[in-house]
C-alpha cells in the first residue's frame, strides 16, 4: 500500500464525520458518544444520548460503566478545541476502540442535527474544554 493510501485509510479508521455518525446512530450501531467537554458546556447542549466525560477526568474508574464492545465516538466544541483528541487518546490508552468526531459540536449543529439542551444557559464563544 502506498503512503498516501495508507494515510487516508488510517484517517478514516480514527475519524468520523457528523453525517456518518448520524447514519450509524439511526441504524442502531453499537456506539457510545462521549462528550469530552466540561459539564457546563454539556448542559448548554450536546448530541442526544451522549455521556459527559470531561477529558481531564477520563480514567479507568470514570469509564468502568462504558461498554468495551462498543465504538466510542469522542467530541468537543470543534476545530478550535482539542478536548476530543485528548479524550480519544486517553480512551484508547484504556483499551477502547475510538473515533473522533470531525468538527465536533460545531459541525454537528451546522449539519442540522438535533441538540439536547439541559439548561437555558447561553455563554457565546466560551470553549467547553476549559473545566
Amino acid at each position: 500500500m502506498n503512503d498516501q493510501l495508507k494515510y487516508y485509510s488510517n484517517k478514516l479508521a480514527y475519524e468520523i464525520d457528523s453525517w456518518d455518525l448520524k447514519v450509524a446512530i439511526d441504524a442502531g450501531e453499537k456506539i457510545t458518544i462521549v462528550d469530552t467537554r466540561s459539564p457546563e458546556a454539556f448542559q448548554r447542549g450536546h448530541i442526544p444520548g451522549a455521556v459527559n466525560l470531561p477529558h481531564r477526568t477520563i480514567s479507568a474508574p470514570t469509564t468502568c460503566s462504558l461498554d468495551m464492545s462498543k465504538l466510542i465516538v469522542s467530541y468537543c466544541d470543534g476545530i478550535g478545541c482539542n478536548a476530543s483528541t485528548k479524550g480519544a487518546m486517553k480512551l484508547t490508552q484504556l483499551g477502547f476502540r475510538v473515533k473522533e468526531l470531525i468538527g465536533g459540536m460545531d459541525w454537528w449543529k451546522r449539519d442540522g442535527y438535533e441538540i439536547h439542551n439541559e439548561s437555558s444557559l447561553e455563554t457565546p464563544n466560551q470553549c467547553g474544554c476549559e473545566s
